[in-house]
């Protein structure tokens, strides 16, 4: 039943080719993206005012943040440099503060 140039003989095999086919082939990978997925969420569990706000290296670790893992740096003229996981990034400041901000 169905098309004449169907390559699937229904959704399951449909769904467990690809299910084959792109997931991460190595557990290294895997460990990483589940990392940065848990660094994201952490930082967007912040209620953030104006696209920022302030909270103490304490409150991030004892969420679980690992601050080895992020997906950019981005330094500004001044020479600031903002950590980012994707569009969530935080930025040192003086006494174990973090700044959170969010990329537009």
């Amino acid at each position: 039943m169905g098309r004449v140039d169907k390559k699937f003989c229904n959704d399951y095999c449909r769904n467990a080719y690809n299910n084959r086919v792109n997931k991460d082939s190595k557990n290294l990978m895997r460990n990483i993206n589940n990392r940065l997925r848990k660094n994201y969420r952490i930082l967007d569990s912040f209620k953030l005012t104006d696209g920022k706000t302030k909270t103490t290296r304490t409150r991030l670790l004892d969420k679980g943040f690992d601050f080895d893992f992020i997906t950019n740096l981005y330094t500004t003229k001044k020479g600031t440099a903002y950590y980012f996981v994707y569009d969530l990034g935080y930025l040192p400041l003086d006494n174990d503060y973090y700044m959170i901000v969010k990329r537009e």
